[in-house]
């Protein structure tokens, strides 16, 4: 594999966009999750992140859990090990639209949990606070059978 930062527009015909990366789409997978709505919608987001290896972020709209981890198959060359059992997703993705020469940068990126909660508190309307003390659970009172 060649060191050489080539642009997409320099590549000669029949050359690979691939022969000049570091296998950039196979070291994270990214899965899209709902647009969260509530605190606990933010509350699940920051659980996720806490496990680490991941992120969340959003592009054109998009939320996305991005999970970090290198393919087992990546060889030292970022060659793929196992291109003729490569699973349909590797097989039909294209570099005409790769991360290639893509700066990574996302309409919003959270790495952090506390990222997310700040995130939650600027968007979402306050917590109610839990009151302490006796509850004040509105009951109905039930008729009185007498027998």
């Amino acid at each position: 594999m060649s060191t050489v930062t080539v642009k997409r527009s320099d590549l000669k015909s029949g050359e690979v966009l691939c022969s000049y990366c570091t296998a950039r789409c196979c070291r994270y997978f990214a899965l899209p999750i709902e647009t969260p709505t509530t605190w606990e919608d933010y509350d699940h987001m920051r659980w996720y992140i806490m496990h680490g290896h991941s992120a969340i972020f959003v592009d054109e709209d998009v939320w996305f859990l991005m999970v970090y981890g290198d393919c087992k198959y990546i060889l030292p060359d970022y060659r793929c090990g196992n291109y003729e059992e490569r699973p349909q997703i590797c097989r039909t993705y294209t570099t005409d639209d790769c991360e290639y020469d893509n700066d990574g940068t996302y309409d919003r990126l959270f790495e952090t949990p506390e990222q997310i909660w700040e995130y939650a508190h600027a968007v979402l309307p306050p917590k109610k606070k839990k009151r302490k003390g006796k509850s004040k659970i509105k009951t109905e009172n039930l008729p009185v059978v007498h027998v």
